[in-house]
C-alpha cells in the first residue's frame, strides 16, 4: 500500500529536454522536500512517478511519450504516474483520453503546487485526473527552493521564462507564455547560494537571454546583470545560452569582452541564412546582420567559441535557400554547430502551410550541412594541438580517462577533453591541460602542472 503520512511518501522524477526542464526539476525537488517528501532512488521504490516532458517538436514528443509508457511499467502498481511539463502544458486534455496509465496532469507552471497536487492525488484516488495548466506566477520565477546534487560545481540559473518572440514554426510561447524576467537582486542571490555550495561554473539559460530585463526594466539590461555576477565570489565561469543576433548589442559584446569571468562563448540559435526563410520564420536578422554580428563578436574576442542551430526543410525552402545556408556555414566556420530537420507543430503558421518538404530531402539537406561541419570541426580542434587550456573536471569514462570541458564548451553538447593525470581528480576541479591530438568533436590532452 501507499504510505499516507508526508514524511514517508516517496517521489522520483524522470527529466526529458533541455536545460530549462531541468532547472524545472530541481525546483519541483526543492519543493517537494521542503514539504516533507523523500526522493527515491528508482522509479520501483516511488509512491509517486512524475515524468518531466519535452513537447518542443515532433522526436521529443515521442521520446517522451514513450519514456511515459516506461514509468508506467517499472512503477509499483499501487504508485502514481504524474506527467508534468512542456507536453502536459500543451496536450494535457488529449492526453487525459489517451493514458489511463497516468494520474493527473501538471503544466510548466505548476511545481510550486506539486505537495497540494500530490496530498489530493492521495486522497481522490484513482477515478479522477486532474489536469493543473495555470499561467507563469513571478513568485514562483522568485522561490529559492532547489535541490541541487552533492557537488553542484556547474549549475543553470534561468534568468526568465517565456518568449516573445514569434518564431512561425516555434510553440514555446503557447507552452510557456510571454517574457517574465527574473529581478537582477532575486538572480544574485540564487547565484551567491550557489557559489556557497561549490558553484563554480554558472549558466545562465533563458528561451532568449538577451532579451533580459525589458519588459520590467523596459531595457536589455543582460549587460547590467553580467556586470554583478562577476562580482560574487567562488563562479569562475559565467556561461550565456540562447542569445538571439539582433539583440547581441556592442554593449554586451564589450562586457563580455571585458570581463575575466564571463566565457568567450555564445550559443545564438541563427535558425537560417536565406533571408526568404528568415522573413517567412519571422525572425528579425538577416544574412547581412548575421555576418556582421559574427565579425563583431571575433573582432572583440578572437578566441570566441560561437555555437548555433539550424533548420533544414522549412516550407517552401528552396535549393537556393538551402545553398545560402551552406554558403553561411563555410563562410562563418561555427565553431559547434546543430542542425533539425524542420518538424512540423500544429497551432503554428508554419504547420499550416501546403508547401512542406518531403523527409528525404530534409535528411539529404542535414547530412550535408553536417558533413561540411564535421570537416570545420576537425580543421578547428586541429589548431589547438600543442596549446595548453583551462579544463574543468566533469568525471571520467569506463576506461579510466578524465572528461572535462573547456570555457569554449557547454556541458553535454558541446566537445570534451579527454586527458590523463598523475593524481586523483574529482568533477569540479579545474586543471591545464596540454592538448596532444585531436577528433572531430573531442580533444586529447594531460594534464600539466
Amino acid at each position: 500500500m501507499m504510505q499516507s503520512t508526508e514524511s514517508q511518501i516517496k517521489y522520483f522524477i524522470e527529466t526529458l529536454g533541455c536545460p530549462k526542464n531541468q532547472n524545472d526539476s530541481q525546483f519541483a525537488m526543492g519543493v517537494l522536500e521542503e514539504a516533507g517528501f523523500l526522493e527515491a532512488a528508482s522509479p520501483e521504490d516511488a509512491d509517486f512517478v512524475i515524468v518531466n516532458t519535452c513537447g518542443f517538436i515532433e522526436d521529443a514528443k515521442k521520446e517522451s511519450i514513450s519514456r511515459i509508457f516506461e514509468m508506467a511499467e517499472r512503477k509499483r502498481q499501487d504508485a502514481k504516474l504524474v506527467v508534468s511539463g512542456c507536453l502536459a502544458q500543451r496536450y494535457a486534455e488529449e492526453l487525459s483520453e489517451e493514458m489511463p496509465e497516468a494520474a493527473c496532469f501538471v503544466g510548466v507552471h505548476e511545481y510550486g503546487r506539486l505537495p497540494e497536487i500530490l496530498k489530493s492525488l492521495l486522497e481522490e484516488g484513482d477515478e479522477k485526473k486532474p489536469i493543473y495548466t495555470g499561467s507563469c506566477d513571478i513568485d514562483i520565477l522568485e522561490s529559492k527552493l532547489r535541490k541541487l546534487s552533492d557537488n553542484p560545481y556547474s549549475e543553470t540559473i534561468k534568468i526568465a521564462e517565456g518568449c516573445n518572440n514569434r518564431c512561425t514554426y516555434c510553440v514555446i510561447p503557447a507552452i510557456r507564455g510571454n517574457y517574465a524576467s527574473k529581478r537582477i537582486e532575486d538572480i544574485l542571490d540564487e547565484a551567491k547560494t550557489l557559489a556557497s555550495k561549490g558553484c563554480k561554473e554558472l549558466i545562465l539559460i533563458a528561451q532568449d537571454v538577451t532579451y533580459y530585463g525589458k519588459d520590467i526594466y523596459g531595457e536589455y539590461v543582460l549587460p547590467k546583470l553580467l556586470e554583478e555576477l562577476e562580482r560574487i565570489e567562488g563562479i569562475e565561469w559565467i556561461r550565456l545560452l540562447y542569445c538571439y543576433d539582433e539583440r547581441i548589442t556592442d554593449e554586451l559584446i564589450e562586457t563580455m569582452a571585458k570581463s575575466k569571468k564571463v566565457c568567450h562563448y555564445i550559443d545564438i540559435p541563427l535558425q537560417h541564412a536565406s533571408d526568404k526563410v528568415l522573413r517567412e520564420m519571422n525572425r528579425r536578422s538577416t544574412n547581412k546582420s548575421i555576418r556582421e554580428v559574427v565579425k563583431k563578436l571575433r573582432n572583440a574576442m578572437p578566441d570566441i567559441a560561437i555555437r548555433t542551430t539550424f533548420i533544414v526543410g522549412f516550407p517552401g525552402e528552396t535549393e537556393e535557400d538551402y545553398g545560402e545556408l551552406v554558403s553561411l556555414v563555410e563562410d562563418m566556420k561555427f565553431d559547434r554547430l546543430g542542425v533539425f530537420s524542420y518538424s512540423r507543430e500544429e497551432g503554428t503558421p508554419a504547420g499550416e502551410r501546403d508547401d512542406q518538404i518531403d523527409d528525404k530531402v530534409k535528411e539529404m539537406r542535414l547530412d550535408g550541412i553536417m558533413t561540411r561541419q564535421m570537416d570545420i570541426s576537425l580543421e578547428s580542434n586541429q589548431k589547438k594541438v600543442g596549446k595548453i587550456f583551462k579544463v574543468l573536471v566533469d568525471g571520467m569514462d569506463d576506461e579510466g580517462t578524465y572528461v572535462g570541458r573547456t570555457s569554449y564548451d557547454a556541458p553535454e553538447i558541446d566537445n570534451a577533453v579527454l586527458f590523463t593525470s598523475d593524481r586523483e581528480l574529482s568533477p569540479g576541479d579545474m586543471v591545464d591541460v596540454e592538448i596532444i591530438d585531436a577528433f572531430d568533436y573531442d580533444l586529447i590532452g594531460r594534464e600539466i602542472r
